[in-house]
């Protein structure tokens, strides 16, 4: 039987499971109710606390796992401009990368809560019986086309204000100077809007499987209850 039925029958499911006394579970069994608020309380502390570590200071730069360096087209040029004294433009480049991005996920935690709002009783079903990541998925399903559009206006103010746009520009042209090399394109916007979109991604996934695999993490009691009922299912 597939682990995405509707979450009431899945209840009656779980009881009558061979090896489980009834009465015993369906005094400790949570509520439908209390899956898909214990769910929703989970992804929105998990969201929040993965939007709050990006968009401190070094969230990103600091972050090894999403530090954005320069494009993959561009790595050829920053290598070239290192080997040319540059090293300093180079590192001022991946620093307001990385200022631009921190600044620009602020704006994800209200994108994440309407994503959140709008789950419905299957969408809560797959996530918690799914896959380690399922929620994650579902972020990107639902909010990917939302945080780009959101993120471009704000990572080109973002990259403006911390002077991004300025350093890369000087160093694409600066490299685009040097004979013989391909030229390479001095718009850095997009770029850094989908990393940003990226490393949110890569954080929230973390926060999932910490909350699926770390008892401590499950923080308050309807976490506990909704959560252990979901280890018990998947074993069967």
């Amino acid at each position: 039987m597939k682990k995405s039925l509707l979450l009431i029958p899945l209840l009656f499911l779980f009881i009558a499971l061979p090896g489980f006394n009834a009465v015993a579970q369906v005094k400790t069994l949570p509520s439908p109710l209390e899956i898909g608020n214990a769910l929703k309380q989970a992804l929105e502390v998990g969201t929040g606390k993965s939007t709050d570590q990006l968009s401190a200071v070094n969230g990103f730069f600091g972050n090894a796992a999403v530090k954005i360096l320069f494009p993959p087209q561009a790595q050829k040029a920053e290598n070239t401009l290192r080997k040319l004294g540059l090293n300093k433009l180079c590192d001022d480049v991946i620093l307001s990368l990385n200022r631009a991005a921190e600044d620009a996920a602020k704006q994800a935690k209200p994108i994440f809560i309407t994503a959140i709002k709008q789950m419905t009783l299957q969408d809560v079903s797959n996530i918690l019986l799914g896959s380690q990541d399922a929620a994650t998925q579902y972020f990107k399903r639902t909010t990917t086309q939302a945080l780009a559009e959101t993120f471009r206006p704000i990572v080109q103010n973002s990259l403006d204000k911390v002077g991004a746009t300025k350093y890369y520009g000087d160093a694409a042209n600066v490299y685009n100077k040097v004979p013989f090399v391909k030229k390479i394109n001095p718009d850095i916007n997009d770029y850094v809007a989908q990393k940003t979109i990226d490393g949110l991604f890569i954080e929230i996934a973390i926060e999932e499987l910490n909350i699926r695999q770390n008892l401590n993490a499950r923080s308050t009691p309807l976490l506990k209850k909704v959560f252990s009922f979901a280890d018990q299912f998947k074993k069967f």
